[in-house]
């Protein structure tokens, strides 16, 4: 693993989970002063500048952080396992979105649906392939088609980050269905 991607790692872990491990506090929307965050990972033992965060933030594939207009705040676009607002737009969701996941969780999600564990929101996939994806990080991947469209009609409110990961509170069993199971 490169420098970057450990240093990218451990601000997701910040922004998203633990803001204490580099004592700084986030505020009610997820945002963190970007000076505290570099102050507090160098005093952690992970020396990092403006510029590398920088770096860190335009390269990231997975486009997980934003600065606000003046650069002087960073958050992190979702997957947070503490209580913010990162202040999304409920939005219309496409007919069909994807659930990537690990063969070994199959039975459970067939009984209790798709649930958060441990975020705030459900990530689902536009595409089949980083549903893929997502899943094969976990174990033998497989893919659940989410019939998203239905959920909407039906009242359910769906929300789409900055960088495009559609987002719902939870998934019933009623509103998927296995669509494949990888060779992996």
């Amino acid at each position: 693993m490169s420098k970057l991607d450990d240093l990218s790692k451990y601000i997701s872990r910040i922004l998203r989970h633990r803001p204490e491990d580099a004592n700084i506090r986030l505020d009610e929307h997820g945002w963190a002063n970007v000076e505290e965050l570099l102050a507090g990972m160098n005093a952690a033992g992970r020396k990092i500048d403006r510029e590398i965060l920088e770096e860190i933030v335009r390269t990231d594939k997975k486009q997980r952080y934003s600065f606000n207009e003046g650069r002087t705040l960073i958050r992190a676009n979702q997957g947070h396992s503490i209580p913010v607002d990162v202040e999304l737009v409920r939005q219309e969701p496409p007919a069909f979105l994807y659930h990537g996941t690990a063969l070994r969780f199959l039975d459970s999600i067939r009984q209790q649906g798709l649930l958060p564990m441990g975020r705030l929101y459900v990530h689902l996939s536009a595409d089949v392939e980083t549903a893929r994806m997502v899943g094969g990080r976990h174990g033998r991947p497989v893919i659940l088609k989410v019939r998203s469209g239905d959920m909407h009609r039906d009242g359910h409110p769906f929300f789409r980050s900055q960088n495009g990961v559609w987002l719902a509170k939870k998934v019933d069993a009623a509103y998927f269905e296995l669509m494949e199971e990888s060779e992996k």
